[in-house]
């Protein structure tokens, strides 16, 4: 059975001969792994089954003094952090989109890449990525604040922005699948340590409506739709299965009983993630990590779970500590 076959079977509900798995690092992390595997490339020891397609944010332009721009002209600093960065400046400086022009969804920059990964990786689950898909396009644009303000003093706006970038994200999602793809993958941070960012009702006002849009041509499809959202986010969990979302990420610990979770939603809805990463893993022990990576793979061998740190892993985790995680789900009998 291929890792494609294993992961479907995990989306659709059903038991899988073992847990599979999925786990991707930070730039400072990822080197600390190839030093140790001795390769420029992680994904061949990672053994993912998972293979990640698309360009994400479109990080494209390299502007040079620790800065890049992406497609939507954002500027983000990576003078700290080196893998996304922090926002600088505001593109949409009033709450008009008038004079502002939307980047070619169609960019071939965004395929390039697609089918030699898939000829590089034919057993895996083939994933086309958009990050940053509605909520969080819209703040980098805008500027978070303001559009928190928005939300209230300025609803058109935010209603003409949004629709804007969920028709953007869906010519892209209608090009990805003329290939031979599995899922679409929606990244979108709603939640906080506690709660949303917005709360229910502006969520379900604003962002609700968007998102039945693009998860709907994924279905329609015949696709699986998978989601990427951190924070205390599963009041939502009931809101989004009507609109077919198939897969939750990243399952953090720190804000969910992923142990009560992951029975109670088991044939509705799968996760991926589950492994923390604000304590066990930068600050656990080696036995702490295989403990709590025990116990995950036990909670996920009936179903509806693919294994993974709740983020990617960042740079400050000991080697020891990624080393035992991977070798205990390699080493899981099947």
């Amino acid at each position: 059975m291929q890792k494609r076959d294993v992961i479907r079977l995990v989306l659709e509900g059903k038991r899988p001969p073992y847990v599979p798995w999925s786990m991707g690092f930070t730039k400072e992390a990822k080197e600390k792994l190839q030093r140790h595997y001795g390769c420029d490339d992680v994904e061949g020891p990672l053994q993912n089954h998972l293979l990640k397609l698309g360009s994400d944010i479109g990080f494209f332009s390299d502007l040079g003094n620790d800065r890049v721009q992406d497609v939507f002209g954002v500027v983000w600093d990576r003078s700290v952090d080196r893998d996304i960065g922090n926002v600088e400046g505001q593109v949409l400086a009033q709450p008009t989109l008038v004079g502002y022009e939307f980047p070619n969804p169609l960019d071939p920059r965004f395929f390039a890449d697609i089918a030699e990964k898939i000829a590089r990786f034919p057993d895996r689950f083939r994933v086309f990525q958009i990050g940053f898909s509605l909520y969080e396009r819209a703040w980098t644009l805008r500027g978070m604040e303001p559009l928190m303000i928005d939300f209230h003093d300025q609803p058109e706006f935010v209603h003409e922005l949004l629709g804007r970038i969920a028709d953007y994200n869906i010519a892209q999602v209608r090009e990805a699948l003329k290939r031979d793809i599995d899922a679409v993958y929606f990244g979108d941070d709603w939640g906080q340590q506690h709660g949303l960012q917005m709360g229910p009702r502006l969520w379900r006002e604003f962002i609700l409506p968007q998102l039945r849009r693009m998860y709907a041509v994924v279905r329609e499809a015949g696709k699986f739709v998978m989601i990427h959202s951190c924070g205390d986010v599963d009041e939502l969990f009931d809101d989004l299965l009507p609109l077919g979302l198939n897969c939750f990420n990243p399952f953090q610990p720190e804000v969910m009983d992923v142990h009560s979770l992951l029975p109670r939603y088991r044939g509705r809805l799968a996760f991926h993630g589950g492994l923390s990463t604000q304590r066990t893993l930068p600050f656990g022990s080696v036995e702490d990590v295989r403990s709590e990576v025990r116990r995950l793979l036990e909670l996920g061998r009936e179903g509806g779970y693919i294994f993974a740190p709740a983020h990617d892993v960042e740079g400050d985790v000991p080697l020891e500590n990624m080393l035992a995680a991977i070798e205990l789900v390699q080493n899981q009998p099947q």
